[in-house]
């Protein structure tokens, strides 16, 4: 088995520091966000951004338009971008920016994890917070400092390390319904993850140690449909909510527009969206928010890395920016 030493998250952050206003951003960010999770901010939070980073111009160009429709919301629209650099695989395939960022096979890690902090940092300073799915729990030691809020996948859900990692952290973690439409897991992730857990880890120096979690109170469900059938209508979310209430767990819910609850079909992410905003105007409260995947042009295209065309896609196809905007500009009505 072949290994390459990469550094140590101390170095690497070392080599891509924010700087102090970016700092006070991230906090400040934070701080929004774990208001808005636990219920004392009224308000809603939007997620917007590719399915994957596979380009640092193009998310930073995309960064730019987020930072211009920021200046139109008001305070009661907190928008945040996806930033996600780790893919979830099936079987085979491209696994992401941190883990391939020459887009070719060659699986450079530490390029990955350079570039990745790079490009989390430069949002940081544009004042951009960002939101990522953990796939692999060591990222979190060299980025979680730059993120605002975090996701556990719905193959990972179950997970007993990512329940722990979201344990860990000091910003809200959205636990993703079971690909077969099962909210157990993910209800058991969110339940699990508010408690007390030592596990196994690296600190920041890169030597392997015990750590000992306090809990994170802010972390929640996210329903993201399944090979069943949607779960962002009405009944759903009833059910949704009874669950929670019945294990004593807060009554917070995020609705992912895109994966299942399209049906695959990204166009159909409007619908979802304006479906559930409708909800949320007509008093469903506990809905904190909704996702959607974005980027600049729509639809998505083949990984080929010498004809890859500009703010494009190469994973789940996207809303282009202007529908985006468009969904935004609803939702801040809404929310006004």
């Amino acid at each position: 088995m072949k290994q390459i030493q990469i550094l140590s998250p101390a170095i690497l952050k070392k080599q891509c520091p924010p700087s102090k206003s970016a700092q006070d951003f991230l906090m400040q960010s934070k701080k929004k966000a774990n208001a808005i999770a636990a219920a004392e901010d009224p308000s809603k939070v939007f997620f917007i951004g590719p399915c994957s980073i596979h380009d640092i111009d193009s998310a930073i160009a995309y960064a730019e338009c987020f930072k211009k429709i920021c200046t139109t919301l008001s305070n009661r629209c907190f928008l945040v971008m996806r930033v996600h650099l780790q893919k979830p695989r099936t079987i085979t395939g491209w696994k992401g920016l941190m883990y391939d960022p020459y887009l070719d096979g060659s699986n450079d890690i530490q390029t990955g994890l350079l570039w990745s902090r790079r490009l989390l940092t430069t949002l940081a300073e544009m004042h951009v917070p960002c939101a990522t799915e953990w796939l692999d729990p060591l990222s979190s030691c060299f980025l979680s400092d730059l993120i605002t809020w975090g996701f556990i996948g719905a193959r990972t859900s179950s997970s007993q390390v990512h329940r722990e990692l979201a344990s860990s952290l000091y910003f809200p973690v959205g636990f993703k319904n079971h690909t077969d439409g099962s909210l157990e897991d993910a209800i058991h992730g969110v339940l699990s993850a508010k408690e007390k857990h030592t596990f196994m880890s690296i600190n920041q120096e890169g030597i392997a140690c015990a750590f000992q979690s306090v809990g994170n109170p802010h972390t929640h469900l996210v329903l993201r449909g399944s090979y069943q059938g949607i779960n962002y209508d009405s009944k759903s979310i009833k059910t949704a909510l009874k669950k929670l209430a019945a294990l004593n767990l807060p009554q917070r819910i995020i609705i992912d527009c895109a994966h299942d609850n399209c049906e695959k079909q990204f166009q159909k992410q409007k619908n979802v969206f304006e479906s559930v905003l409708e909800q949320i105007s007509n008093g469903r409260h506990e809905i904190l928010g909704l996702m959607i995947e974005s980027h600049l042009k729509e639809g998505n295209q083949i990984l080929e890395p010498d004809k890859l065309e500009f703010g494009l896609s190469i994973t789940d196809p996207c809303l282009n920016w202007e529908e985006t905007a468009e969904l935004i500009s609803q939702a801040n009505c809404v929310m006004c």
